[in-house]
């Protein structure tokens, strides 16, 4: 089992309008990882997520591949997950 993370991400360009916030909550889903995703009044979309790092991992290929048209840049940093999270939804 590897180690778990928390990684903090930023999703630029079209991100906003299009169901980006739900369709993160849905491939979270039957998945092993906690956080949240929420729109910022800069046009941006901020996720907070934690679990084992390649589960992380998929989630990011899985949004960009879905959203490869509307992204124009990433942010992402990692630390050590702070297991403070029960579950993954959309925050205002």
């Amino acid at each position: 089992m590897s180690a778990s993370v928390q990684a903090h991400i930023f999703y630029s360009g079209m991100v906003q309008g299009v169901g980006f916030r739900y369709t993160v909550v849905r491939f979270t889903q039957g998945r092993p990882l906690s956080g949240w995703v929420r729109n910022l009044p800069d046009g941006r979309v901020e996720v907070l997520v934690e679990g084992e790092r390649a589960q992380v991992d998929t989630l990011t290929q899985n949004v960009e591949d879905h959203f490869k048209t509307q992204i124009t840049d990433k942010k992402i940093s990692y630390a050590p997950a702070q297991a403070q999270f029960r579950d993954f939804r959309i925050v205002r």
